[in-house]
C-alpha cells in the first residue's frame, strides 16, 4: 500500500509532468468488487461511433468506437459501495487537497471506459492553450492549484505499448497551441508518452495536459473507470443546484456525511459552512471551513 499523503517527490512529479501514477492502491478484492459489478450492468454499456473521437487520425483509427457505461454511484447496493468508495478514498483526498486545493468537488462522473482489441485511439486534447477558463493550471508560493484533475481507476492491465491513457508531459504549462502532428500523433516528434500501469493502479492528471487514448492493442479488455474532480471555488457563486440531491438526485441522501462532501456544487459564497475532507494516513474525516 502507498503513503496516503502526498510525498514531495510526488508533488515534485505532477507539477513538473501533469500526471502521476500511484501503484498498487486497490487490493484484487476490490477490483474484483468493482469489476463484477460492472458485468452485472453490462446491458448498460453503450459503444461510441466508430470515429467518434479518432477524428480521421489514420494513427489513431480503429476497427470499434469505446465502449462506456455511467450511473455507478447510483446503482442499487451492494454494486455502488466499490465506486463510493473510490469517490473519497484517503489516497485520493490527500492527493486533491495538495492538487485542487481544499474544497474540491466531484464535476462529473465516475465514468468507465472500456476498449476491446482493436478499439480506437482518442485524439489528444487539452485546454493549456488556447486556454479554457474552466481548467487552467497555476503553482505559486509552494502550492498547487489545479482547477480540473481527472482521477482515474485502473481495473485491469495496461502495459507499455498496449495504447490506452496517453499525454504530453509538461504540456499542462504550455503556453502555445498544440501542433496538429500531437492531436492526432501522426508527428508526435517523440512528446506522446502511455504509462504501463497495472490493475489497482491509479492515476491522476491536470486536464490542462495535452492528453487522449492511444488504439487499444491488448488481447484483454481495458477497463478504467473516471472521477472528474474540480477545485469547488471554480464559480464564484452557489447555483440553483448546489446541494447533492438537487445536483445529482435523491439517491445521494444515502450516502455517507464524507462521500455527500464531493458532491455539492461549485461556488465560494455557499449558505452555510463548506464540509471539507482531510485524510489522517489511513482514514478521511469531515472538517469544516
Amino acid at each position: 500500500m502507498p503513503n496516503i499523503k502526498t510525498s514531495p517527490e510526488e508533488m515534485y512529479h505532477f507539477d513538473l509532468r501533469g500526471y502521476l501514477v500511484v501503484r498498487g492502491v486497490l487490493p484484487k478484492a476490490q477490483i474484483d468488487a468493482c469489476n463484477n459489478a460492472i458485468d452485472l450492468h453490462a446491458g448498460d454499456i453503450r459503444s461510441r461511433h466508430e470515429g467518434s473521437l479518432s477524428r480521421g487520425s489514420s494513427v489513431l483509427k480503429g476497427t470499434a468506437g469505446r465502449q462506456e457505461l455511467t450511473g455507478m454511484l447510483g446503482w442499487p447496493t451492494p454494486h455502488r459501495e466499490p465506486f463510493r468508495d473510490l469517490l473519497v478514498h484517503p489516497i485520493v483526498v490527500s492527493r486533491l487537497n495538495d492538487f485542487c486545493g481544499r474544497g474540491f468537488r466531484l464535476d462529473h462522473g465516475p465514468l468507465l471506459i472500456q476498449a476491446d482489441p482493436g478499439t480506437e485511439g482518442h485524439a489528444l486534447h487539452g485546454a493549456g492553450e488556447p486556454f479554457g477558463a474552466a481548467n487552467w493550471y497555476h503553482q505559486q508560493n509552494g502550492r498547487i492549484f489545479c482547477r480540473g484533475v481527472t482521477v482515474a481507476w485502473q481495473l485491469s492491465d495496461v502495459d507499455e505499448g498496449t495504447g490506452g491513457f496517453a499525454v504530453v508531459p509538461g504540456s499542462h504549462k504550455s503556453q502555445e497551441r498544440t501542433p496538429e502532428g500531437i492531436t492526432t500523433v501522426k508527428e508526435d516528434m517523440s512528446l506522446v508518452v502511455q504509462p504501463a500501469m497495472k490493475a489497482g493502479d491509479v492515476l491522476f492528471f491536470a486536464e490542462t495536459a495535452t492528453h487522449g487514448t492511444l488504439p487499444w492493442k491488448g488481447t484483454h479488455q481495458r477497463r478504467s473507470v473516471l472521477y472528474k474532480y474540480a477545485s469547488r471555488d471554480a464559480a464564484r457563486t452557489v447555483g440553483n443546484h448546489f446541494e447533492p440531491a438537487t445536483r445529482w438526485g435523491d439517491w445521494t441522501t444515502d450516502m455517507t456525511p464524507e462521500e455527500q462532501a464531493v458532491m455539492y456544487g461549485p461556488g465560494v459564497h455557499a449558505p452555510h459552512k463548506r464540509y471539507l475532507l482531510d485524510s489522517d494516513g489511513t482514514t478521511i474525516r469531515l472538517s469544516h471551513e
